[in-house]
């Protein structure tokens, strides 16, 4: 099946909802400290939906591929900051949160791996 427009990507609507889902957590009051980390895991989860889109847009395959290993860098990326995030007794609140986004961010690589 041939994808007329990047939105209808599995994979990018799995990547904006990994995007919101960081984005509910760190507006929690734990994260008002976290300043630095907290922007830095918001621009790799935005640079995961953004990089797919880009490459679709270009249009050709080789771009397109070349994007797709640039957001799975992205998603990489925001899976290592959340096993520090794991790791960070201040946050330890939100370790269910935490494990749910290691999850969907896992599943995104795996996706964008395929």
């Amino acid at each position: 099946m041939g994808y007329k427009r990047f939105e209808e990507l599995p994979v990018w609507q799995a990547s904006i909802e990994l995007a919101l889902a960081v984005y509910a957590m760190t507006a929690q009051p734990a994260f008002r400290r976290q300043r630095s980390l907290r922007d830095q895991m918001e621009r790799a989860a935005v640079s995961v939906s953004n990089n797919i889109a880009e490459g679709f847009e270009r249009g050709t395959n080789q771009e397109l591929l070349t994007f797709l290993y640039i957001s799975r860098g992205s998603a990489g990326e925001v899976r290592s900051m959340l096993c520090l995030l794991e790791r960070m007794p201040a946050l330890s609140n939100l370790e269910s949160e935490i494990l749910n986004l290691q999850s969907r961010a896992e599943s995104v690589s795996r996706q964008l791996g395929a």
